[in-house]
């Protein structure tokens, strides 16, 4: 009987032996950027969404910059940061993803670095792409005089085609925002622009259904 038993225990092994767990499907990291006096905390949410959608860790990354700088320095580390997650991944382009003044950060980075040909999808989530008068409150800062409206870095973003190169581009944006003013602000011209009926700024961040959206306008 013992006999018998090893004899089934060593056939069985010899099956799952020619089994080998599925292969993780890679997919195209993701490089979210923060906005005004934010942090990679902001992206708590967002990451646990997308590891429930088949992405691994270690295609999620955090881009923190100051705040309270420049954003066209903030720009210049932002593309930095890409190639280093590029080369750490083995991956030719990334995926960005960002909030508020991250779509700024991001937006400089695309056209005027030459950061579209590393970008496969542009993901702007509330982002203050032509400006908010929100800023008005914190103009001592460089940062928030640019992304005032008619700032000359709001002027040099908003010239020529708003969307270049073969990057596809999704705006997010809602009337109940409150900070993005006015909130059609995050609308970009040749992006799909989805309108939110109603989530606050700091909303969007936690707003699964959105995050989910997100996720699968990358996908695409």
């Amino acid at each position: 009987m013992l006999r018998k038993i090893a004899v089934v225990m060593a056939a069985l092994a010899a099956v799952l032996a020619g089994f080998t767990a599925p292969a993780h499907a890679a997919k195209t990291p993701v490089v979210f950027v923060h906005g005004y006096t934010g942090s990679a905390s902001n992206w708590v949410t967002a990451m646990s969404v997308f590891r429930s959608g088949g992405y691994a860790s270690s295609e999620l990354f955090a881009y923190e910059y100051n705040s309270y700088g420049n954003n066209i320095t903030n720009a210049q580390g932002l593309a930095t940061f890409v190639d280093k997650v590029r080369a750490q991944t083995g991956a030719s382009q990334v995926d960005i993803v960002n909030h508020s003044m991250g779509g700024l950060v991001s937006l400089w980075y695309l056209k005027q670095l030459g950061g579209n040909t590393k970008v496969r999808h542009l993901a702007s989530i509330a982002g203050a792409n032509h400006g908010t008068t929100f800023a008005s409150a914190c103009l001592i800062y460089v940062t928030c005089q640019q992304m005032y409206p008619g700032s000359s870095f709001i002027n040099t973003l908003g010239s020529g085609d708003e969307t270049p190169g073969s990057t596809k581009y999704g705006t997010w944006y809602s009337p109940c925002d409150g900070v993005i003013l006015p909130y059609t602000s995050t609308r970009l011209d040749g992006a799909t622009n989805n309108y939110v009926a109603c989530q606050t700024h700091i909303g969007f961040l936690t707003d699964t259904s959105v995050l989910s959206s997100i996720r699968t306008f990358l996908g695409t």
